[in-house]
């Protein structure tokens, strides 16, 4: 199999119509535009309504990236869904994709690997392809994070936004397709992004839920330094292993955390501004589903073309990091 590489065959975005701006959180919480936009960059994010839920906007996503890479749902042999905000505990929200789109051939999971989740599946199918384990992967990267916000924490509530985005994977010439990919985790930062409630460590009761234990909640400050630092490390190693520099990326994606992550993360790595995508203003930080959307924004503007050289990288709780490097 040294001949091909994983490619990204085609790609898919949706998110809820429902958008929730800073004028509206003005009324919610103790802030203000000036105040958000100056520590973030967000203006607005994307707001599921009720009874909408994660696999809505992961299977939109899907059927368009499927559609556009020319296949059915019966070509997809793997289903990875990257996410934090599952549809339920049990099944995987992979497996009711799955079953929504009809791909009955496909193996189906998820992966829970935080803002990092796109990535992550990215490198599993990555590998999937390359050993001929299977032919074509759907990784997803979908998340409802507004319903894990605390509206009286102007720290976090300001942050979040819902959506989903997909690629499916195929194998391409050995030339382009996936050059690189480099995946870390740290558990020693657990607490610095967490939720602790819910799980079996601290099950779901009545003093969980009134004492705001499923919430998300954050320590940006110590946050921002490890992110800029992990990120800008881990892009270098993959265009080392590439044999590649900074100056030949076309395009860097990074994960939509913080405005001012992503200028520092591309002022370490020396990628000038207007070759470094940015919609968080648009729709805030959606985790896993940020790079995936970003990425079909791009890709649904012309902005990357055959041979392009595109990067990816990104940083969430877990702490976990990664980078991706795609010849176009």
């Amino acid at each position: 199999m040294a001949d091909i590489r994983a490619g990204i065959l085609g790609t898919g975005h949706s998110y809820p119509e429902g958008i929730l701006t800073n004028a509206d959180l003005e009324k919610m919480v103790e802030t203000s535009d000036d105040w958000i936009t100056s520590r973030t960059g967000i203006k607005q994010r994307r707001k599921a309504a009720p009874g909408e839920y994660t696999s809505l906007f992961a299977v939109k996503a899907a059927r368009q990236a499927i559609e556009r890479a020319g296949l059915e749902p019966a070509d997809i042999d793997l289903i990875l869904c990257a996410t934090v905000t599952p549809d339920q505990i049990l099944p995987s929200t992979g497996c009711i994709i799955q079953a929504e789109l009809g791909a009955n051939k496909a193996a189906a999971m998820d992966l829970v690997a935080a803002c990092s989740g796109f990535l992550y599946g990215l490198t599993v199918a990555d590998t999937m392809i390359q050993t001929g384990k299977s032919k074509h992967a759907l990784v997803i990267g979908a998340e409802i994070l507004t319903q894990y916000v605390d509206y009286t924490d102007r720290q976090t509530c300001i942050l979040f936004g819902d959506g989903a985005g997909a690629a499916v994977l195929g194998a391409v010439e050995n030339s382009h397709g996936i050059l690189a990919s480099r995946i870390r985790s740290d558990g020693r930062y657990e607490e610095q992004l967490f939720s602790p409630g819910g799980g079996t460590r601290r099950p779901a009761s009545a003093e969980t839920l009134a004492a705001g234990d499923h919430f998300f909640k954050m320590k940006g400050n110590e946050l921002f330094k490890v992110a800029v630092r992990s990120m800008a490390e881990i892009s270098r190693e993959v265009l080392e292993e590439a044999g590649l520099t900074a100056d030949d990326v076309k395009l860097f994606i990074p994960h939509q955390a913080n405005q001012r992550i992503t200028d520092a993360v591309a002022s370490k790595l020396n990628v000038d501004t207007e070759r470094v995508y940015s919609n968080i203003a648009m729709h805030g930080n959606t985790s896993s589903a940020s790079i995936p959307i970003g990425l079909d924004e791009c890709v649904e503007a012309g902005k990357i073309q055959k041979d392009d050289i595109v990067l990816l990288a990104s940083f969430g709780g877990g702490v976990t990091w990664g980078a991706v490097l795609i010849r176009w």
